[in-house]
């Protein structure tokens, strides 16, 4: 093997081909089997000649961008199959196919002219590189290839295109495959994009993490999931109607009434309404309900109109099938709670009024102070992130408890972004204001018992909110975490409190809600329990007759 050469673009002004063309090596100087490096314009092309043919491509395998030039090859008349040791990827360089391996290899054509060999080192078309790109993005899905779909992220950004189409093709490509709507991909995407937007600047690798972390998540909750077709047919808009069918749990009318709206020109703030009062009909689903409301509008704003349609059909369905906590005795007196909410109780209430409170007498201490919207929800805002601050961490930890209290870290901060979620859509829709107000009282009730106020909590006050939770945010960008369920929540829960805090800089729970998301940052999280798990099994099974 010969040591690299330099070439540059010699191409001999009368032969009438294209100045993309180079000339190589005169083809008497490599010996059959041989190979030899050359550069051009910045790539690093490998030549290979076997008894009869000669074949280039790109010298940086794919995979990690190791040289091939340290791979082996094995020719014949059908074909040249050129291996990277390193991970066993394997390439036909004849037919360019990727025989072991994810990404392709860039192969550039090659013409031997009165026995020099000449190259095409010509990049293909801007538009042929970006449906190359999000082709092979679309690939990576099969196998959750977190780095290839980096690369190929940076490949279509690269060749011009708009990086926010990964972003569109991939819910394309998922959103059918939910088969309960709306996941936290979806819900953590414009938190993403807002970290995107804020705080990644000119630099290159902080644009790319949000896209390729919303990416990813989108294929791993969707990953060898069969396709579950959205209910066709259109309605025209009618707001009570889709609130009904909604109630109803009638998938098919709701689509049809989505889908119609979603066909006029104010489809999307038109939905806004009717279905943030779906999503505040009940305390369900742990309230992911109003939590992916707001964030559904959010993602069509970052991701313009036409993302609307798979964005709301996947919410709508999750609306129809959340679970409807205020339906089990834990969460009963809701109802109850909510028709004799009247505006007119006067009690007055501050954060430590809701800290020990079960979800009964949260409830009646809520209805004492309703003619205070802005008061009670201060306090209750004050409560939440007292109790998440004093989260009792043995209680997460420990493996003999009852199913009902398999508690942790994630659970806790639901009732502070359930809270952001719920003051937006409140102020745009101040109708659902008692139930926002009431389900926070759900919140901290349910929260109450799992608190120690005893421990010493001073080390994780702040002194600047603000800039404590942009600092927050910027470490999420290199989060370490492999569960896309954790990084989600990171970014869910940085963002939401920030939006509060900016929102209310001078609000009497800025301090408590930094000091509560700084302990969650620093904690640890035990997200597999095999201990309890088998308690559980074992116990239930032994119960079951």
């Amino acid at each position: 093997m010969s040591t690299a050469e330099v070439l540059g673009s010699s191409a001999d002004p009368n032969s009438g081909v294209s100045s993309d063309w180079i000339e190589g090596p005169v083809l008497s100087e490599i010996a059959p089997g041989e190979r030899r490096i050359l550069r051009a314009g910045g790539k690093q092309i490998l030549l290979i000649r076997t008894r009869d043919q000669v074949h280039a491509c790109n010298n940086r395998c794919p995979h990690e961008g190791y040289p091939l030039m340290e791979g082996s090859v094995a020719s014949d008349d059908g074909g040249c199959v050129l291996t990277c040791n390193w991970h066993n990827w394997k390439f036909d360089l004849l037919s360019g196919e990727t025989l072991v391996g994810g990404d392709r290899l860039r192969r550039y054509p090659v013409d031997v002219r009165d026995g020099v060999i000449w190259l095409d080192v010509a990049d293909p078309p801007a538009e042929q590189q970006i449906a190359s790109a999000l082709e092979n993005l679309r690939d990576s899905f099969e196998d959750h290839e977190y780095d290839r779909m980096a690369r190929e992220i940076a490949r279509l950004e690269k060749a011009g295109g708009d990086p926010l189409d990964a972003v569109r093709r991939a819910i394309d490509w998922t959103h059918r495959r939910f088969e309960y709507g709306t996941t936290h991909a979806l819900a953590a995407a414009p938190d993403w994009l807002d970290l995107r937007g804020r705080l990644a600047g000119g630099d290159a690798t902080r644009n790319l993490v949000p896209l390729l972390e919303i990416v990813g998540h989108l294929c791993w909750d969707s990953l060898r999931w069969r396709e579950f077709p959205f209910p066709d047919g259109q309605k025209t808009f009618d707001p009570e109607a889709l609130v009904q069918a909604i109630e109803d749990e009638d998938e098919a009318a709701a689509m049809a009434l989505v889908r119609g709206t979603l066909s006029e020109s104010a489809g999307v703030t038109a939905l806004d309404g009717p279905l943030s009062r779906a999503a505040a009909a009940h305390y369900q689903d742990f309230g992911h309900s109003m939590i992916f409301t707001y964030k559904a509008r959010q993602l069509v704003e970052a991701l313009g109109e036409d993302m609307a349609v798979p964005v709301y059909l996947s919410l709508t369905r999750s609306l129809v099938y959340a679970s409807r906590e205020d339906l089990i005795p834990e969460f009963r007196a809701y109802g109850k709670t909510r028709a004799a909410w009247n505006g007119a109780g006067r009690a007055p209430v501050d954060g430590e009024t809701f800290r020990h409170l079960g979800v009964n007498q949260a409830l009646e201490t809520a209805l004492s102070a309703s003619a205070d919207p802005a008061g009670l929800f201060d306090a209750l805002v004050s409560a939440a992130a007292w109790q998440m601050l004093h989260f009792d961490m043995a209680v997460m930890n420990q493996d003999h408890r009852p199913v009902p209290d398999n508690i942790n870290w994630l659970d806790f901060t639901h009732a502070l972004t359930f809270a952001n979620a719920g003051r937006v859509q409140a102020e745009r829709h101040p109708e659902i204001w008692p139930d926002v107000l009431l389900q926070l009282a759900c919140f901290t009730g349910r929260n109450a018992k799992y608190t120690d106020a005893d421990q010493n909590v001073s080390v994780w006050l702040v002194h600047d909110p603000l800039a404590f939770l942009d600092e927050a945010s910027r470490e999420v960008f290199d989060h370490g975490q492999f569960e896309y369920i954790v990084s989600a929540h990171l970014v869910k829960l940085t963002v939401a409190a920030r939006e509060e805090i900016l929102a209310r800089p001078d609000a009497p729970w800025a301090g408590l809600v930094a000091a509560s998301v700084n302990r969650f940052l620093n904690s640890p999280l035990k997200r597999k329990h095999t201990t309890r798990t088998a308690r559980q099994a074992l116990g239930f099974v032994a119960a079951e007759g």
